[in-house]
Parts: structure tokens; C-alpha cells; sequence
């Protein structure tokens, strides 16, 4: 890890985290300007490796963390809490798609993708701003692993955004930015975990359960059912599979 990265506070290297998870998000976006189409099965390994490393890491980074610091009670609390919040935001979007036109149905398509990069951006945050607190559990190494399984995640999604935009006859410029757009709100989210875990660290377990629900319930939800919709199931199981033994060498060996 550079020095110069490791110098920094919490809440810089929250925000450099997200920076990249973001430009991530771009790039996947910017995939409109080589090609109009990409290979699914690529976009599905893809996600269903980056889901594999976000349930290692919400087990690893953020889960036993927070129960060495609360009762397993409060920890299931936080974590319920937090796959309640992303099936309230899945049950407006549902309502909302229903019966609508394309156009419509797409705009709500990248509302729900912006929603789902909350909790990642907010996971980065405090992942971040626990190790910089030398807090138990708090590892930079795991930190910078989960940041980089999230970028594997955003990939696909910043081109899931911008490809059917172009597809529906809108320029190759505005796609773009429109799609890279979506990775925004993890910056400011995890801007915001990074400043809630050194101002106010009593809440860290709560912060760190929370986290974890809501990526599990994406992982869940949405990674894993929409890796395996285009057959390949083996395949794609295996991918997770990986992604999960990637991040857990990474949390318990160089942490």
C-alpha cells in the first residue's frame, strides 16, 4: 500500500476509494463508445466474482468486526435494518416499473442502480474509517479489497445503464454520462460512513452491521439471480465461489 495513501485520514481515503469505484462505474459506461454490445457471459463473471468478494467481506470486514465491539443482538439489529432499507427501495422501484413504457421503465432502471450504490459507497466509508481508527477488525488491506470487489461490481452496471440508453437511440455522449453518472452517489456516501465512524464511534458496530445487510441483500437480490438468468449456472457459482476465497485470503492473511 502506498505511503502516501496510508498517511491520509479516514475520510480522504474513503473519498479516494469511492473516486475509484466511481471511475470503475465510468469506464464500464464508457464501453458504449468501443462497442455496442458486450459479451454477457463476461458482464455475468464479472458480477457474480465481485458478489462472491462482497459476501466475504461483509462477513470478514464488517460483520465479526461489529460483533467484537456489540452484543450479537444489536448486530442483528443493524444488519436486519439494513436489508430492510434496500427492500423498501426494491418495493418502490417495483411499483413504480409496473406498467410503464420502456423509456420510463429505463429511468427507473438507473434510480434503482443509484439506490444500490448507497450501502456500497457507505460500506467503503466506514470500512475505511475504522482501520484508519486501529479499531479491532478494522484492517486497511481489507478495506481496499472490498472497494476494489465493489468497482468489480460497478463495471458491468455503469455499461447495464449506459448500453440499452444507447440502444433506445440516445447519443453515445449523453449515455455515457449518464451511466457513469449512477456511480456518483458512493463518493458522498462513502465520504459520509468515514465522518459518522470518527465523529461518532459508538455507532461503528451499528454502522458496520447495517453496511453488511445492505450489501447482502444487493448480493443476494440482485448479483447472483442476475448472473445466472443466462445459463451457465456452474459457471457463474464458481466465479462466486472464487470471488469469496479471494477476499477472505485477503481479510485473514494481510490483514
Amino acid at each position: 500500500m502506498p505511503q502516501w495513501f496510508l498517511n491520509r485520514s479516514g475520510v480522504e481515503q474513503a473519498l479516494l476509494a469511492t473516486t475509484g469505484t466511481w471511475l470503475a462505474t465510468a469506464l464500464g459506461a464508457a464501453l458504449v463508445f468501443g462497442c455496442r454490445t458486450v459479451k454477457r457471459v463476461f458482464l455475468d463473471l464479472m458480477m457474480s466474482f465481485a458478489g462472491g468478494i462482497m459476501l466475504a467481506a461483509s462477513c470478514f470486514s464488517l460483520l465479526l468486526p461489529a460483533l467484537e465491539m456489540a452484543s450479537p443482538v444489536n448486530v442483528c439489529c443493524g444488519f436486519l435494518l439494513g436489508c430492510c432499507l434496500m427492500l423498501l427501495c426494491d418495493g418502490i422501484c417495483a411499483r413504480l416499473l409496473a406498467n410503464q413504457n420502456d423509456r420510463r421503465r429505463q429511468i427507473l432502471l438507473i434510480t434503482s442502480i443509484t439506490l444500490h450504490n448507497i450501502p456500497e459507497g457507505l460500506a467503503i466509508g466506514v470500512a475505511f474509517g475504522s482501520a484508519n481508527l486501529v479499531i479491532p477488525g478494522g484492517q486497511m488491506s481489507a478495506a481496499c479489497a472490498l472497494a476494489a470487489g465493489i468497482a468489480c461490481q460497478n463495471l458491468p452496471e455503469g455499461f447495464a445503464v449506459s448500453g440499452p440508453l444507447m440502444r433506445e437511440g440516445m447519443g453515445k455522449g449523453k449515455a455515457f454520462v449518464i451511466g457513469q453518472l449512477s456511480g456518483v452517489v458512493e463518493i458522498a456516501a462513502g465520504v459520509l460512513g468515514a465522518i459518522l465512524v470518527q465523529q461518532a464511534s459508538v455507532l461503528l458496530p451499528w454502522l458496520l452491521a447495517f453496511a453488511a445487510g445492505a450489501m447482502v441483500y444487493v448480493v443476494v437480490g440482485e448479483l447472483i439471480p442476475e448472473s445466472q438468468q443466462n445459463g451457465h449456472k456452474a459457471l457463474m457459482t464458481c466465479s462466486c465461489m472464487v470471488g469469496f476465497a479471494v477476499m477472505m485470503l485477503l481479510d485473514t492473511l494481510l490483514g
